[in-house]
């Protein structure tokens, strides 16, 4: 991958990017706490995942890649909070940055048209859970207007210990 200032475009997530989404997501399964799924998936196993996030409504999926070679550097998601019907105007929101593409900007990049596409939709809250430690995460949330509001303290277990996971709110 070229470094520095490749450009880069943002874009709705589409069928054809599941093997390279489901890729960088097991890169996180696989070598970190950043997300509590313990096995990898399969493109086919994320095809739901992919098809739930439309182009329009309160639940996107926004891709960043990089403008020559297509290769995807990261994406972002908005997701349903909790799934009874009062929850309806929350989003949880989370980001992934591919390993190799990680401090460019690409995270910036994902939220700015992410927030962007949300603009219009009838929301209230944004919420982010993010494991402990991750300060690049925090900051990045920071940085978005996110504000801590709680830490569920060893809520879960992977590669044999418990993690933490810092709440995080941001107004819509």
């Amino acid at each position: 991958m070229p470094s520095g200032t490749a450009e880069v475009q943002v874009r709705p997530g589409v069928e054809d990017d599941l093997k390279a989404l489901t890729a960088l997501y097991n890169h996180y399964v696989r070598e970190t706490p950043i997300t509590f799924d313990t096995e990898p998936f399969t493109p086919e196993e994320r095809r739901p995942w992919l098809l739930s996030h439309p182009e329009d409504g309160p639940h996107r999926l926004r891709v960043a890649a990089d403008a020559d070679s297509q290769e995807i550097l990261g994406y972002a998601t908005s997701s349903p909070y909790r799934a009874k019907p009062a929850y309806a105007t929350s989003v949880e929101t989370t980001v992934y940055v591919a390993p190799d593409a990680g401090g460019r900007g690409i995270g910036s990049l994902l939220y700015t048209s992410l927030f962007a596409a949300l603009a219009g939709e009838d929301l209230h809250r944004a919420y982010a859970g993010i494991a402990q430690p991750n300060e690049a995460s925090a900051r990045l949330h920071a940085r978005f207007g996110f504000r801590p509001v709680g830490t569920f303290r060893e809520v879960g277990r992977k590669f044999g210990r418990y993690w933490d996971v810092a709440w995080y709110e941001k107004p819509l």
